[in-house]
């Protein structure tokens, strides 16, 4: 059903100045800016290798912007939703349904961008928040993608995602959830007490959705919650020096804890997304 995540939605209260702090992030420029389908929100995406990241923002009155606007209020920026990509948006409802988790009907969207006039247009349905115990999640049937142009040299600049961190207080209900429900594979469960975590990878595309449960805090029945993003870029050296000489704070470059990777975590300037820059073992780019 699903055959990779399509975007992320970062919601943020200015876009102005999420669209600047974006392009310093990744080093691109946005390739979409446009006013959401059905009015209260403007959006600016960057289109990456393997998805697109998306800024929301309120915009005027009415139903979506008290939504984002409550959002805002509750959690502050930071991501909001993922949104799957899958062949036949009509197929995915039906096994959503059959599988409990209450979609919504399917329906037709239509986005144009702000600068060029060109038209992009995309079927969807979204889960049950209650059903997904709290994380936003919709499965998309793509419209054309679009390319974010390099304002950065390309070993420097952010190439793609690598993985989305998802915290949850069941580690058992959500394996159910990515696994059995959304069918997504499983390519790792471990529990390592000096972490003090469990973490499960499932792959999606080329892509890791990880599930991330704190040992210590136990299980509990309180909602799963989106967590952070981890960029990956070609040469982290390069990407540190260009980071850091923006103004970032960063931490060391550091090796990861694959054998092969190298890591870095992005302190300030996400809009309230824990990121980390990951440059991948050699040949998996």
């Amino acid at each position: 059903m699903i055959t990779g995540l399509d975007h992320v939605v970062i919601a943020v209260r200015d876009l102005d100045a999420a669209v600047r702090a974006y392009e310093a992030l990744l080093g691109r420029a946005p390739s979409w800016r446009a006013e959401a389908d059905g009015g209260g929100a403007e959006v600016a995406a960057f289109g990456l290798e393997n998805l697109a990241v998306e800024l929301i923002a309120p915009s005027g009155d009415g139903p979506i912007a008290a939504r984002l606007h409550a959002v805002l209020d509750a959690q502050g920026q930071g991501l909001a939703s993922l949104a799957f990509a899958v062949d036949d948006a009509d197929s995915a409802h039906r096994r959503l349904a059959r599988l409990g988790l209450d979609p919504e009907p399917v329906s037709a969207a239509e986005s144009v961008d702000r600068t060029s006039g060109a038209r992009r247009r995309w079927r969807r349905t979204r889960a049950s928040t209650t059903a997904t115990h709290g994380v936003r999640l919709f499965l998309i049937e793509p419209g054309t993608p679009h390319a974010a142009a390099l304002l950065a040299p390309a070993p420097a600049a952010v190439a793609g995602l690598d993985h989305v961190v998802i915290r949850t207080p069941d580690p058992e209900r959500a394996a159910a959830l990515y696994g059995a429900r959304l069918g997504l594979d499983m390519r790792l469960d471990r529990s390592t007490p000096a972490w003090g975590s469990r973490l499960m990878f499932f792959r999606c595309g080329d892509l890791i959705v990880e599930i991330a449960h704190d040992l210590k805090a136990g299980v509990s029945s309180g909602p799963d919650r989106l967590w952070g993003l981890s960029w990956r870029v070609p040469d982290a050296v390069a990407a540190y020096d260009r980071l850091r000489a923006a103004g970032f704070d960063l931490t060391d470059l550091r090796p990861g804890r694959k054998p092969g990777t190298h890591v870095f975590t992005v302190r300030d300037g996400t809009c309230g997304v824990p990121t980390l820059m990951l440059q991948p073992s050699p040949g998996l780019l």
